[in-house]
C-alpha cells in the first residue's frame, strides 16, 4: 500500500458529504469519515482529523459548500445570509493556516458575483464547480511544487523534513515530499528521507514515516533534537518544509520546532527551501510578527501518546503549534509559479502573486 492511494479529502457521489481520511488514527488504523454537518466539519479541522494548509482549504471549500447547500430555500438573500453565517462558522476552527480562509473567501467571491444571475439550486450547483476546482488546482499545484524541488535534488540526498507535507497534508503529492514523488517517477531509488518525530502531535513520526515507508523510500525517523548532530554527521544535503502561512517579506509559519531546523540548517551551511502553494502567500502581512499562532491544548504534551500521564499534575504548560521562521534562514520559496529568492517580497510580485 503506497500512501499515494489514499484520498485526503473528497466529494462523495452524492455531493452531499464530505470523505475524508481520519489522521489522528495514522499510522495504525486507516479510516475514512463521512461528514455533512458544521459541526462535525469545524472539528474534523480543529482536531486535525484533517490536516495541512491546503487539504485544509480544500476540507473548506467542500465543507461550505455543503453545509450553505443544506438550506432548502428559493430565496438568494436567505441563501446569502445563511452561507456567510457558516463561513464565519468554518473559519473559526484554525487561526493559523491561512488556506483555510482563502479557500472560504474564495468560495464566497463566487457567490457574490453570481447572486444576481443565478437561482439557489443553480448557485449550489455553482459552489460544487468552485470547490472541486479547488481541488484539482491543489494536485496540480503539489506537481508543479515537486518538479521544481526535484530539480534540487542530486543522487544519494539526504532529505531532511519536519511536520508532515507530503500527499497527506495536500489533495495529492504533498508540498515538502513532492519532490521526493518526483524522483520516485524518474526511477530515482537512492534518496534517503530523514523524517522529524514532530513533538507532541507527532506528525512526522505517523504521518510523514509513514508515507515514505510505504511509498518504498529509505526513511529514517529521528527525535527532533537529533536533527543538529544528524546534520553535523553530513547525512543531510537539503532541507523541505511545507508551511501554512507566509508573509509577504518570506517570515513564515510552519509546525512547531521548525525555526529551529532552520537555525541549525544555516549554522551547518544546508539549504533550506520552503514549499508554498502560492495560496499560502498572505502579502497583506509585512513580516511573521503579524502571524497569529494558534495555541493547543495542554493535554497534547503531558498526557497524549502515553500509557499514564508523564508530566507532574499542575504543571504549566505552554503548546504553541506553529513557530514563525525568519525569512533570513531561508534558502528559497518553492511555489507552483517558480522558486522565489530573497528579497522576496520583490519575487513574489515578479512572479505574479499578489
Amino acid at each position: 500500500m503506497n500512501a499515494l492511494s489514499l484520498d485526503t479529502v473528497v466529494l462523495a457521489d452524492n455531493k452531499k458529504e464530505m470523505i475524508i481520511l481520519d489522521q489522528t488514527l495514522l499510522p495504525g488504523e486507516i479510516k475514512y469519515l463521512t461528514l455533512s454537518k458544521a459541526e462535525d466539519i469545524w472539528e474534523a479541522i480543529y482536531a486535525l482529523r484533517v490536516r495541512g494548509a491546503p487539504a485544509i482549504g480544500v476540507a473548506a471549500g467542500y465543507g461550505i459548500y455543503i453545509v450553505a447547500s443544506q438550506l432548502e430555500t428559493d430565496d438568494m438573500d436567505a441563501f446569502v445570509k445563511n452561507f456567510k453565517e457558516k463561513k464565519a462558522y468554518l473559519d473559526s476552527s484554525r487561526p493559523t493556516a491561512v488556506n483555510l480562509s482563502w479557500a472560504l473567501n474564495r468560495m464566497e467571491k463566487v457567490l457574490e458575483e453570481n447572486r444576481d444571475k443565478l437561482t439557489v439550486a443553480q448557485m449550489k450547483e455553482r459552489l460544487c464547480q468552485e470547490a472541486d476546482a479547488i481541488r484539482e488546482e491543489d494536485i496540480a499545484i503539489s506537481r508543479s511544487i515537486g518538479n521544481l524541488g526535484f530539480e534540487l535534488l542530486h543522487h544519494g540526498d539526504g532529505i531532511l523534513t519536519h511536520c508532515n507535507a507530503g500527499t497527506l497534508a495536500t489533495a495529492k503529492y504533498g508540498t515538502a515530499l513532492a519532490p521526493v514523488y518526483i524522483a520516485l517517477e524518474h526511477g530515482w531509488d537512492d534518496l534517503h528521507v530523514f523524517c522529524d518525530e514532530t513533538r507532541p502531535l507527532l506528525q512526522g513520526a505517523r504521518l510523514s514515516a509513514f508515507e515514505m515507508q510505504t511509498a518504498g523510500v529509505d526513511t529514517t525517523l529521528i527525535c527532533d533534537n537529533m536533527a543538529s548532530i544528524t546534520m553535523k554527521r553530513g547525512k543531510i544535503n537539503i532541507v523541505f518544509v511545507g508551511c501554512d502561512r507566509v508573509a509577504s517579506n518570506g517570515d513564515f509559519a510552519n509546525k512547531i520546532g521548525t525555526s529551529g531546523v532552520a537555525i541549525l540548517a544555516k549554522h551547518y551551511g544546508i539549504p533550506f527551501y520552503v514549499c508554498a502553494p502560492s495560496s499560502t502567500i498572505d502579502m497583506s502581512l509585512k513580516s511573521g510578527d503579524e502571524i497569529v499562532i494558534e495555541e493547543r491544548p495542554a493535554e497534547e504534551v503531558t498526557e497524549m501518546w502515553y500509557a499514564k500521564r508523564m508530566a507532574p499534575e499542575g504543571v504549566k504548560v505552554n503548546n504553541p503549534a506553529f513557530d514563525v521562521t525568519d525569512h533570513s534562514l531561508v534558502t528559497g520559496i518553492i511555489t507552483e509559479k517558480g522558486i522565489a529568492y530573497a528579497p522576496f517580497d520583490k519575487a513574489f510580485e515578479k512572479l505574479g502573486i499578489k
